[in-house]
Parts: structure tokens; sequence; C-alpha cells
């Protein structure tokens, strides 16, 4: 899920690439790789996973990447200013409908930067094609997927330890979802911007292959960056609940833990 800053020079002039920075468009316009469209994902997230609320973003991603200009040939390269959680979101996003030619820039524009290759500032236009793609659905979970695998399923919330033990408070309760372990996704990440070893992640996350696991943050953008790591490692069942803390920690019918 992948590609070096070597490998991506090499596509870069290539035709059927979409490149897409994902920092906010101030950063983008201060300098960015060459031929890169900016898309802020941030601006995305989705907090209501009720069946209709799945359909609408749904329908909702599905023009975003219409816009984008990403069709079935199409290679899609995201990166944020580290192999983050941006460009990690918009990857789980893609092989969410099924695009499976989606690949994270290991270490980012920041590594991008450091090695002295080409930058530019000018904004590059979006080529807009009807996005065709196909929902996975093993691979999001809503609330009631959540809710009915507590305690069978690993969940691992991806949040900074004092959001997962209810110190910081970013919804109407503090605290975590039940039987969760807490993994921050910042442990993901070298201090290069570079994303870790397989060798360095299975040490952070030795659980068994034969293990469903779903991960969270507030609004799942952390929890695509460990979807991610995870999958690298070989996990085949692998979830990203969507709503996250930002749903499940508003919906006072809930069950939460907090120390």
């Amino acid at each position: 899920m992948l590609k070096s800053t070597e490998e991506l020079v090499k596509l870069v002039e290539k035709p059927g690439l979409v490149l897409v920075d994902c920092r906010s468009y101030k950063e983008y316009a201060e300098g960015h790789i060459p031929g890169a469209v900016n898309v802020d994902l941030f601006y995305y997230h989705w907090l209501d996973t009720t069946k209709d609320g799945v359909k609408a973003f749904e329908k909702q991603m599905q023009l975003l990447f219409s816009f984008m200009g990403i069709t079935e040939q199409t290679t899609a390269i995201l990166y944020d200013d580290v192999a983050g959680m941006g460009a990690a979101r918009g990857v789980w996003l893609l092989r969410y409908f099924s695009h499976t030619d989606a690949f994270m820039l290991d270490g980012g524009f920041r590594k991008w930067k450091s090695l002295g290759l080409p930058i530019e500032t000018k904004t590059n236009g979006f080529k807009p094609v009807k996005f065709s793609g196909r929902a996975d659905r093993k691979i999001l979970a809503d609330f009631e997927y959540v809710r009915k695998n507590l305690g069978k399923a690993r969940l691992i919330d991806t949040r900074t330890r004092e959001e997962y033990e209810g110190k910081v408070m970013r919804a109407a309760r503090r605290g975590r979802i039940p039987h969760s372990v807490n993994i921050d996704w910042v442990r993901n990440i070298n201090d290069d911007g570079t994303m870790k070893s397989a060798e360095e992640l299975g040490k952070m996350y030795p659980f068994s292959k034969n293990d469903e696991i779903i991960t969270y943050c507030q609004g799942g953008y952390r929890a695509a960056n460990s979807f991610v790591a995870l999958k690298m490692l070989g996990f085949e069942n692998v979830r990203v609940y969507l709503g996250s803390w930002g749903e499940w920690g508003n919906r006072l019918d809930l069950p939460v833990e907090d120390n």
C-alpha cells in the first residue's frame, strides 16, 4: 500500500496517474509535487453510520472520486506531509470502493522535499470522470457491527493515551469503546515520516492473523493509518469503524469505559 519517492519519480510523468496532495490548500499552494491536485480529506469526515448514513457517505465519496478523475485504470497515489492520516484515509476509501491500485507516498512531502526533488506552486485542475467503484463493506464497520462484536473482534483505539483514558474529552462522553486496546497511530511512523518496517510493526501488533480487527479513532483518519499498517503485515480481516469516537461517544445508547 506504499510507494517510495523513487517509485513516484518514475511514475510522475506517466499517463493514468492521479497524484493527490491531501494537505491543506495553504500548504499545497506553498509547494507541492509537480502534477498533484489538492483534496484536503479532513473536510470529508463522516459520523453517521446508520444504514442511511452509510449510503449517503458512499454517494458523497463516489462524487468526490469522480471529481478527482479516478477511473478503473487509474493509479492513485496520495500524500500528506508524512505517511500520515489523510493519505491513509484516501487509500482506505479507495480500497473500500474496490480500487486496489491506490497507494500512500512513504514519507510524504517532507521526504520528497528533503531529497531535493522538484516542487511547483501552481494549482493543478481536476479532470472529472464517472467513478464506478463497488463498495467492499468487509473493511468498514458501522456502530451496530461494533456493538454486536464487542468482546469478539479485537478493537484497536488509535488515539492518544489521554483520549483513551478519558483525560481528554472530545465527545459528549469521555473514555473508550469497551474491550479496546490503545495503540497510538503515531507509533506506526518513523522520525523521518516514513512507515516503520514490517518487523517493527509486527512487534506492535502481536495478534493472530485469524483475528478480526476493528480500528477506530475520533473520525476514522488515524484508524485508517493503522489499517494500512495492519494490511502491510498481512492481516486479512481488518475494518475501520467509520464513525469512530465522534459517533460512539456522542450516542448515549452505546456502552463506554473510562478510568
